[in-house]
C-alpha cells in the first residue's frame, strides 16, 4: 500500500474537517439564545470532530517517516485524544437521533423540558468518552518494533505476552460494541420511528428531512462498518481464533489502512450532513457574516433562502434538517 496516498488523504480530511467544523462552531455560537437542543449537540459534535481531526497530521507524519518520531508522551496523548473524541462523536450522533425522535415523535411530552437536560447529557458524553480512552492512554507507548533496530519506533499497545490476547480481544469487543453497534442500533431505532412519523404528516419539510435521515445512517454505516469488521477479524486472527496465513495477513493489513482512512473521513463529512444541507444553517451563516461585517447586505439578500428565523415546529427542525 502506497503510504503517500494515505498521507494525502489524511491531510485533505484534516483541512476539510478544520474548515467545516470551525464554520459549524462559529454559526451555532452566533445563534446565542436561538439555539435548539440539536444545535447544542451539533456544536459539541463539531468540537469533537475538530479535535479528532487534529490527530491526523501526526498519523500522516507517522506514515511518511515510517516510524513514530514524537516519543511516548505524545503517543499517549494523541492516541488518547483520538479514542476519546471518537467515542464522543458516535455518542453525540446517537444523542442527535434521540433528540430528533423525541422532538418529532414524542413532541408533546418532551419539548417543554429538554433544554435543561442538554448540558448534562453533553457533560456525561464527554466524561464517558474520556473514561473509555483510559485503557489506550495507559497501554499505548513508543517502543522499537525490532529489538535489533532501536532507531525505528512504533506507537502501539505495549503488552506482555501473557496479557496481550485477552486484553486486546476484550478491549476490541468493548470498542466495537460501544463505538459502533450500540450507537447504530440507537440511530436505526430512533430514525426509523422518526421516518414513520414524517411519512404520516403533511409537512413541507418531510421529504427533505427523510433524505437527511437516510444520509446520516448510510454515511455512518459506510464509513465505520468496514473498519469495524476488519479490526474485529484482525484481532481474532492475532488471538488465534481465526486461522492466519501470510497471504491473508497481507490483505488484512492493506485493507486496514484503507478502511481506517475511510472511517477517519467521517469527521469531515459530518458538517455537510448536519449543517450545510440545511437552509436554516446557510441563512444563519450569511446573517452571522453580515453582523461581523464580512458580507454586504446585497450579498446576504442575494443568497438568502427564506427566513433565518422560523417559529413553531419548523424551528424545532434545527440546522440539521
Amino acid at each position: 500500500m502506497n503510504s503517500t496516498v494515505l498521507v494525502i488523504v489524511y491531510i485533505i480530511v484534516f483541512c476539510l474537517s478544520l474548515m467545516g467544523n470551525t464554520v459549524v462552531i462559529f454559526v451555532v455560537f452566533c445563534m446565542e439564545n436561538r439555539r435548539t437542543s440539536t444545535d447544542v449537540y451539533l456544536m459539541h459534535l463539531a468540537i469533537a470532530d475538530l479535535s479528532f481531526s487534529l490527530t491526523l497530521p501526526f498519523w500522516a507524519a507517522y506514515l511518511h517517516a515510517g516510524h513514530w518520531v514524537f516519543g511516548t508522551v505524545m503517543c499517549k496523548l494523541i492516541s488518547g485524544l483520538q479514542e476519546a473524541t471518537f467515542y464522543c462523536c458516535v455518542f453525540l450522533l446517537a444523542c442527535i437521533s434521540v433528540d430528533r425522535y423525541l422532538a418529532i415523535v414524542k413532541a408533546t411530552q418532551y419539548l417543554n423540558h429538554k433544554r435543561h437536560l442538554v448540558g448534562i447529557v453533553c457533560a456525561v458524553v464527554w466524561l464517558c468518552a474520556i473514561m473509555l480512552s483510559f485503557p489506550v492512554i495507559l497501554h499505548r507507548e513508543s517502543f522499537p518494533h525490532d529489538p535489533e533496530n532501536v532507531l525505528y519506533h512504533v506507537c502501539h499497545d505495549n503488552l506482555t505476552a501473557d496479557s496481550i490476547d485477552s486484553w486486546r480481544v476484550g478491549l476490541r469487543i468493548i470498542h466495537h460494541t460501544l463505538g459502533f453497534f450500540f450507537p447504530l442500533a440507537v440511530m436505526m431505532f430512533c430514525y426509523g420511528f422518526t421516518m414513520c412519523t414524517l411519512c404520516h404528516t403533511r409537512n413541507s419539510q418531510k421529504q427533505k428531512a427523510m433524505r437527511v435521515i437516510l444520509s446520516v445512517v448510510l454515511v455512518f454505516i459506510i464509513c465505520w462498518l468496514p473498519s469495524n469488521i476488519l479490526e474485529l477479524i484482525d484481532n481474532l486472527m492475532r488471538a488465534g481464533h481465526v486461522m492466519e496465513t501470510c497471504g491473508l495477513r497481507d490483505k488484512i493489513d492493506v485493507a486496514l489502512y484503507i478502511t481506517q482512512a475511510l472511517a477517519f473521513s467521517h469527521c469531515a463529512i459530518n458538517p455537510i450532513l448536519y449543517a450545510f444541507i440545511g437552509k436554516k444553517f446557510r441563512n444563519q451563516l450569511l446573517t452571522s457574516l453580515f453582523k461581523k461585517g464580512l458580507l454586504g447586505r446585497d450579498t446576504v439578500s442575494k443568497y438568502r433562502l427564506g427566513s433565518v428565523y422560523s417559529s413553531g415546529s419548523t424551528r424545532q427542525m434545527s440546522v440539521t434538517l
